[in-house]
């Protein structure tokens, strides 16, 4: 019984902890996407072809060492990586935060005012729903001049609708609260009403479901930046330069393998972390 209990008590510290590694890791990514690109310097429309297609560890023409190699144009891979994160960072947290500004909104006075508010913000989600968000990202991003601002747009056509899902459908719940009837009825206004005493309660469900928005913006940007309607040649993007190893894979596999294996570890570690939130707040919401 004693080995039972503890047995428990080891699994219970193990969930508490588990997300404690992807935590380090995506840390890991963000020091390396804010700092990385001041401590190496890479020019990425430089083009030095002596060193093109170097494997991994050699030396270049200048004397240096590309500890990722380099690709069919000598640019080093490992810069590219590191450049390639700040890329998808920045577009990543920008976009989730353009998204759930605009869907906690519309969500919230979904939820709130109800009536025939309700019905044509709900109409509108189910009319965007319809058509595939990476279809009407696609069709921004190629009939508009790539730019970091228009995938941003494109990603966040439809990236805000399940933030205004989750918000609308937390404040239904939370405005039949005897508070909140108490608050009304003494003369609360509802702008004070919804962000003192209602976003509250949407800020758990709503951070967990940034984490794995986050993941999602990021595999979409590197997918638009692979087929070449994403960023312009003169930005890094880890998309882009899995595309251009796509040719040499057999030759020179180290090209796309350390943008692929980047780019991989850092959507699942987000995701894992987003499983862990959302366990977590899912409990205490159903307490």
């Amino acid at each position: 019984m004693p080995g039972f209990i503890s047995g428990l008590a080891a699994a219970r510290r193990a969930r508490r902890h588990s997300g404690l590694v992807p935590a380090v890791v995506i840390g890991l990514y963000l020091l390396v996407a804010v700092a990385g690109p001041l401590l190496i310097a890479y020019d990425p429309v430089q083009t030095p072809l002596e060193n093109r297609l170097l494997p991994p560890g050699a030396a270049t023409s200048t004397g240096g060492t590309n500890l990722l190699g380099t690709d069919a144009l000598g640019r080093d891979v490992f810069a590219q990586v590191v450049y390639g994160a700040r890329t998808s960072v920045l577009i990543g947290l920008t976009t989730v935060a353009v998204c759930l500004v605009a869907g906690v909104a519309i969500g919230c006075i979904a939820g709130y005012y109800r009536g025939w508010v309700d019905s044509v913000l709900t109409r509108l989600v189910d009319i965007l729903q319809a058509f595939p968000g990476i279809l009407l990202a696609i069709v921004i991003a190629g009939v508009f001049t790539p730019s970091l601002w228009v995938i941003i747009l494109a990603l966040s056509v439809t990236g805000w609708i399940s933030f205004a899902r989750m918000a609308r459908s937390v404040v239904l719940s939370v405005r039949e609260r005897y508070w909140i009837d108490a608050a009304r009825l003494m003369g609360v206004r509802p702008r004070r009403l919804l962000g003192r005493h209602i976003m509250p309660f949407t800020v758990g469900p709503l951070v967990a479901m940034a984490t794995l928005e986050f993941a999602l913006v990021v595999l979409a940007e590197a997918g638009l930046s692979f087929l070449g309607i994403g960023l312009p040649a003169s930005s890094v993007s880890w998309g882009q330069t899995v595309a251009n190893g796509k040719e040499y894979l057999s030759s020179a596999w180290w090209i796309s393998a350390a943008p692929g294996l980047a780019l991989s570890v850092l959507v699942v570690s987000v995701g894992l972390l987003g499983d862990t939130l959302t366990a977590r707040y899912g409990r205490a919401r159903s307490r």
